[in-house]
């Protein structure tokens, strides 16, 4: 029985790490064949570029029968985006998906962040997004009828805000408004783009300040439970799918007994007035039978079922 992505053709960015190797293994197995991408640095993308780490993920899918290749590079330099993009199509004659799984950690509370925590950061994860998807739309856009499907990694972090990330809550927060922005600008392409939440055990997490540094990371340990990153493949799968081209413009969450959809921001309350311009004494006046009744939403969101701890 053909996989689900039999024939088509996958890029995956960060595919050396806990969740994209996991991708782009299952992508394989699934029938895809694989641009496997990543830098191989460390979790704070410090330590430059190591094959060896790329390599292995596609030497794990050649030997399970399946097709791959590597590139080792920034993702968020435009050179080396454009180079994974032809990669593809010089490889294996086109392109179907482009899944951004990548990332860098950086953490600091903001009156202690650097400009280069945050400049590195933010680069590497919405750069780091964009860049690729510049070249694989101008390829989508000249083929007109092959269609794609993006899919992007977001954060709880992105969602609920992240007290000591605040650099890594705004670029996972960004990852939002490109992939809006992409699913109206791609539709008459027959591309969509859609973003995933994660709640899984990488090295990303075995950071958190909660963690026990004197006992071996959590990730290490996740295999075969929720936190275990090979839960999301299959939402990745769909996603990438020809059936999961109904959905766009979308964020899922995922994580080991649980995919969800989340609802689309809506205008909850509104304060009009007649005139061109709001009177500010009459706002104030008004303001708590208006607006400020009910609270506000912040006040009454629900973090993420583990949130992040602070950083220092």
């Amino acid at each position: 029985m053909p996989g689900h992505l039999e024939g088509k053709v996958a890029i995956v960015t960060g595919g050396a790490g806990g969740m994209g190797s996991w991708i782009a293994k299952t992508y394989a197995a699934e029938g895809a064949r694989v641009v496997v991408a990543d830098t191989g640095a460390d979790v704070e993308g410090r330590m430059g570029m190591d094959p060896s780490r790329v390599n292995a993920v596609v030497d794990e899918i050649k030997a399970a029968g399946g097709e791959a290749v590597s590139i080792v590079g920034d993702i968020a330099d435009m050179d080396t985006a454009e180079k994974v993009v032809r990669t593809a199509l010089d490889t294996y004659g086109g392109l179907d998906i482009l899944c951004c799984a990548h990332g860098i950690l950086r953490e600091r509370m903001i009156f202690n962040q650097t400009e280069e925590e945050w400049d590195g950061l933010v680069r590497a994860h919405l750069k780091g997004c964009f860049a690729p998807t510049k070249f694989a739309a101008i390829y989508w856009r000249q083929e007109r009828t092959r269609g794609g499907r993006i899919i992007y990694f977001t954060s709880d972090a992105g969602i609920y805000g992240a007290a000591g990330q605040p650099n890594y809550s705004a670029a996972h927060a960004g990852k939002l408004g490109l992939m809006r922005s992409n699913a109206r600008a791609l539709e008459r392409y027959g591309v969509t783009c859609n973003v995933i939440a994660p709640l899984a055990s990488t090295r990303m997490t075995d950071r958190g300040l909660a963690v026990d540094r004197d006992t071996p990371a959590p990730s290490l340990s996740a295999g075969g439970t929720t936190r275990d990153p090979r839960n999301l493949a299959p939402l990745a799968v769909w996603l990438a799918s020809d059936e999961g081209g109904v959905a766009s413009g979308c964020m899922f969450g995922g994580t080991g007994h649980r995919v969800s959809l989340y609802s689309q921001p809506t205008v909850e309350r509104v304060l009009y007035s007649e005139q061109p311009f709001q009177d500010v004494d009459h706002m104030f006046d008004i303001w708590d039978v208006t607006l400020g009744m009910g609270g506000y939403p912040m006040q009454r969101m629900q973090g993420p079922p583990q949130a992040a701890a602070p950083a220092s």
